[in-house]
């Protein structure tokens, strides 16, 4: 398959799906929730399944129940706490995070400067992660650029310099056994480098300009960021004061992709996360 470079290319591509991706929307009492379901499955590549349940947690549960069952092949969350849905997901006895595997949060972004699409994480779930927890983020990074038609991805760890510190910042002698695993092929075909600043991850000069030697060339694909307040940050500095910026976000590590908007987001946006899981979801059959 060619390269998904923005949020057009996949939905050309969703748009080709031989079959709906069914999808069970939590509380779709909002108008966005319900514009952005319309316009999928009107388009053919989503059939809505809505939450019948008043209240929110059994709402959640209902859907959760339906990917359980195999009636339901994703999730979207329209007008639901993250937390309530959450705890649905994560349910011990009934939730869909599989034994052993790690749930955290990708945004995908359409940056107007940049020629491809930018996937980053964590920026709501892990607040700071483990190298367990690294490692599933960096599987699960290589994993869905692979269903964007990314052969090999770039991958950067992201740091506020350059230099590992293990004594001050532990986290970056975690860096250096995921560029290791990298090397040694446990993510498959990806380009790993790091700690890198968010500049010289980005962009070919700034990395020139401070003489530094990267395979990442400026033009990684994936941003893995330390910890959930400097990926938060991110994301509302994009959506904020980037407001020409298109945002598409989901769950990884559960049974079924999970669309995990805000409350507050635009139907676009829930219409492009929904693009998203069905793309994800493709590459898992």
């Amino acid at each position: 398959m060619s390269v998904i470079n923005n949020f057009d290319h996949l939905l050309d591509s969703v748009r080709q799906l031989e079959k709906p991706c069914r999808v069970a929307v939590v509380c779709a009492d909002d108008e966005a929730t319900r514009e952005a379901c319309e316009k999928a499955a009107s388009e053919g590549w989503i059939t809505p399944l809505y939450t019948t349940e008043k209240v929110l947690a059994d709402a959640a549960a209902q859907a959760v129940a339906w990917v359980r069952e195999g009636k339901a092949d994703a999730i979207l969350k329209g007008l639901i706490n993250t937390d309530i849905l959450l705890r649905a997901c994560l349910n011990k006895e009934t939730g869909i995070l599989p034994k052993g595997n790690v749930l955290t949060h990708f945004a995908c972004a359409e940056i107007k400067r940049l020629r491809r699409l930018l996937f980053f994480t964590d920026a709501a779930v892990i607040p700071y992660p483990t190298l367990v927890q690294r490692t599933a983020q960096l599987e699960y990074a290589v994993r869905l650029c692979h269903a964007f038609g990314i052969k090999e991805p770039r991958v950067s760890l992201v740091h506020c310099t350059e230099h590992a510190n293990p004594k001050i910042f532990p986290f970056t002698e975690d860096y250096q056994v995921l560029k290791e695993m990298a090397r040694d092929g446990k993510f498959g075909p990806c380009i790993v480098d790091g700690p890198l600043d968010l500049k010289t991850s980005l962009n070919l000069a700034a990395l020139r300009e401070k003489h530094i030697d990267s395979p990442l060339q400026g033009r990684s694909d994936v941003i893995l960021f330390p910890d959930i307040e400097a990926g938060n940050v991110f994301y509302k500095t994009l959506t904020l004061l980037a407001p020409q910026t298109r945002m598409a976000c989901m769950l990884e590590g559960t049974l079924a992709p999970v669309a995990l908007t805000s409350r507050a987001d635009s139907a676009e946006t829930k219409y492009l996360s929904l693009a998203l899981i069905a793309q994800a979801l493709s590459a898992r059959c």
